[in-house]
């Protein structure tokens, strides 16, 4: 019996923010969270998400950009949703299934006009940290 709380971390494309959240999830919370991210579209994982989850030391380069739909079968406990498109447009989850919003900064929209790779990457690390201090006090933040 798995007695893991199952979370999905929703997100509009599941290129970064979600698959930031998923990863951090996996890794610090392992033992008490299933987690899963999607995104209400799938634009594909973005490399600088990885890069700076790499520098983390979580490994993210191995997800897939996965559409809420692929999930219609899972029961999940918890829906996190991380971006305020995906809170407007989050579908309707069967059962006792809980939605909450924490909404996090877009980083490929706030690298948009860096002057440099470096500059570009900064909101990135930023987020990815807002991220982590979120996940890190699941599930009994949520209480």
């Amino acid at each position: 019996m798995n007695d893991k709380l199952k979370i999905l971390f929703l997100c509009t494309g599941n290129s970064c923010r979600s698959q930031m959240a998923e990863g951090w999830a996996r890794a610090l919370k392992g033992h008490v969270i299933e987690a899963r991210s999607a995104g209400i579209e799938t634009h594909g994982l973005n490399p600088r998400a990885v890069q700076v989850m790499s520098e983390a030391g979580i490994d993210i380069s191995g997800h897939q950009s996965r559409h809420v739909d692929e999930f219609s079968d899972v029961a999940f406990d918890l829906v996190v949703t991380v971006c305020g498109n995906a809170h407007e447009s989050c579908p309707v989850f069967p059962g006792g299934t809980r939605v909450v919003h924490h909404s996090f900064d877009d980083p490929p929209f706030l690298a948009r006009k860096a002057a440099s790779e470096e500059a570009a990457l900064a909101p990135y690390r930023r987020v990815r940290d807002e991220i982590r201090d979120f996940v890190s006090f699941l599930p009994d933040s949520l209480n």
